[in-house]
């Protein structure tokens, strides 16, 4: 589409301005002249006011919601990862709270603060969770080749954004009102010192004969709502344009090659060598060799240039072919496929699919599968689009709606789910039976780990039983089972849990002992879980403030009804 203005643009530039210089004459001669009814007109959009943003503008979005995404992904070190939503309302909040920090006149961040805050962030932590330098440059490298265009001035002005944000919420945050119960129940949860025993019996070991009738399958498909239900899809056909059918038409400098490498060496270590993998570490770290480092990859930086460069001119040939399209007003399907056929272009038909199922067509690209399901009869075409191996342009057919299948069209999958749901079921009333076994064998006096495996044998069960060494949740064993800690809160000392899920895994957990902490106000660790109660508390008074203080603005700019 980019490619399209521009060249309108040079092609038509004398119309263009012609008519530019026309409407600007008639909005002029109109405002001045004060003409009834005229100077009132109504914008076409309606502006969405939110603090500094105006969010009718797509402009304003983008700007908003990619400082958030940004902000987030060095918190959590997570490129491209963090959902939609989350991201959406940590925009919101974090413009609310750069608001206030304008309001309040809180002074720009300091190299000092940014530089203590960029070592804060997990995107540059090293294997130990600590500030790693060498992440750090090497994410600075990538900037370089960035596709997006992100620059290193990006990140320093999100980061001290960040800084003025977090000043903002600690201004925000209450004093932190704890109850003496509230910290007693804490120290409890976390300081009790248990001593478990486990025993583990193997779901995919249970494979009871289920043979459903007819019936029972059938009736399980008509309660079973939109279970079944076929999700909306599209049907459409693509223009694939990949990238290696360009590579041929690469031609490369040596120059080239050793430039794209020295604008990025991070992105291209130089391989071990095998062998010098067993001999020891030298004492003294020999000096950096460039020209060795580039002649151990030269093969892969050209490859790597080749196809970057071969992936743009597959690019700008979908993107010629999408402005030819434009111009020749092809607003039909039917007329798309004729001006494809006149230019000797093969659209490839691609079976209906769905949001979650889209085809390796489209390269994995979450891009186009949305533009996808933008298409539609008064939009047959997409413009040209970039994925992983090339560009493609799609060529919209049809949309389906949601709909109930016939019970012959997912026989096999309702037979499979129904079989599965049976199947579970009696695994849990079998779980139900061992663990009255188990209790019986317990209070006689045998440990768990003498009576899982009786236990399990009289039920046709394999039970592997295990001690866990004393701890509380505090200092709690790397390796311990999350389904373990989840039974605690239920559990008392003699008690044995219900058969818990843990993955494909039946779980009993069994407290062999069970040793309260001191709830008294002389534990020192009373003041200390008090004020991390304290200090939580007040964070989230800090974020219901800025929640509300959003509502209220997004209220403030909703459209008002005529």
């Amino acid at each position: 589409m980019i490619s399209w203005i521009q060249k309108y643009f040079q092609h038509h530039f004398r119309v263009i301005f012609a008519a530019l210089l026309g409407v600007v004459i008639i909005a002029f001669v109109f405002t001045i002249g004060a003409a009834p009814g005229i100077g009132g007109a109504e914008r076409g959009m309606v502006d969405r006011p939110f603090f500094d943003y105006n969010l009718s503008l797509q402009s304003d979005q983008q700007r908003l919601t990619g400082d958030a995404s940004l902000s987030a992904s060095l918190r959590v070190g997570a490129f491209g990862q963090l959902d939609g939503d989350q991201v959406r309302n940590y925009a919101f909040q974090r413009a609310a709270a750069l608001h206030l920090a304008a309001r309040w006149h809180l002074p720009p961040a300091s190299t000092a603060e940014v530089t203590a805050q960029l070592k804060t962030l997990r995107a540059f932590a090293g294997p130990d969770g600590q500030f790693d330098p060498k992440t750090y440059q090497t994410f600075r490298d990538n900037l370089k080749t960035n596709p997006r265009g992100l620059t290193e001035g990006d990140i320093l002005r999100v980061v001290s954004d960040d800084v003025r944000v977090e000043k903002v919420q600690n201004l925000l945050a209450g004093p932190g009102y704890v109850l003496p119960g509230d910290v007693r129940t804490q120290l409890l949860r976390t300081d009790t010192k248990w001593t478990l025993a486990t025993a583990t019996v193997d779901y995919a070991a249970f494979k009871p004969v289920i043979t459903p009738a007819e019936s029972e399958v059938t009736q399980f498909f008509e309660q079973s709502g939109g279970r079944f239900d076929i999700p909306p899809q599209v049907s459409l056909a693509v223009v694939e344009f990949p990238a290696l059918d360009y590579v041929a038409k690469v031609n490369l400098a040596e120059t080239e090659i050793r430039a794209f490498y020295d604008a990025s060496p991070s992105r291209f270590p130089k391989p071990a060598d095998p062998a010098k993998r067993d001999a020891p570490v030298p004492s003294v770290t020999p000096p950096a060799d460039p020209a060795a480092d580039f002649a151990a990859v030269r093969a892969q930086v050209e490859s790597t240039l080749r196809f970057e460069r071969a992936a743009k001119l597959a690019q700008k040939a979908a993107s010629d072919l999408s402005l030819a399209l434009f111009e020749s007003k092809a607003r039909t399907s039917e007329a798309v496929a004729a001006f494809l056929t006149s230019r000797q272009l093969n659209a490839k038909p691609l079976a209906p699919f769905s949001r979650d199922a889209a085809p390796a067509e489209l390269g994995g690209s979450p891009e186009a599968v949305a533009e996808a399901f933008r298409l539609d009869k008064d939009r047959p075409a997409s413009d040209a689009l970039s994925t992983r191996m090339g560009a493609l342009i799609l060529v919209w057919k049809e949309s389906l709606p949601t709909r109930k299948p016939l019970f012959a069209e997912v026989k096999a999958q309702v037979s499979t789910d129904y079989v599965e749901g049976e199947r579970r079921k009696r695994f849990i009333e079998l779980g139900r039976k061992v663990k009255a076994d188990l209790e019986t064998r317990l209070k006689a006096g045998a440990t768990l780990e003498q009576a899982a495996p009786v236990a399990g044998q009289a039920h046709g069960l394999t039970l592997t039983a295990k001690a866990l060494p004393a701890f509380d949740l505090n200092a709690r064993p790397q390796d311990v089972d999350f389904a373990v800690l989840g039974t605690l809160e239920r559990l008392q000392k003699g008690q044995l849990s219900d058969m818990a899920f843990s993955g494909e895994q039946g779980l009993f957990v069994f407290a062999v002992d069970q040793q309260p902490p001191d709830t008294t106000e002389a534990n020192p660790r009373f003041a200390e879980t008090r004020a991390r109660i304290a200090g939580f508390t007040s964070r989230i008074g800090g974020s219901s403030a800025l929640a509300e203080l959003v509502e209220k603005e997004l209220k403030r700019g909703e459209p008002k009804l005529p």
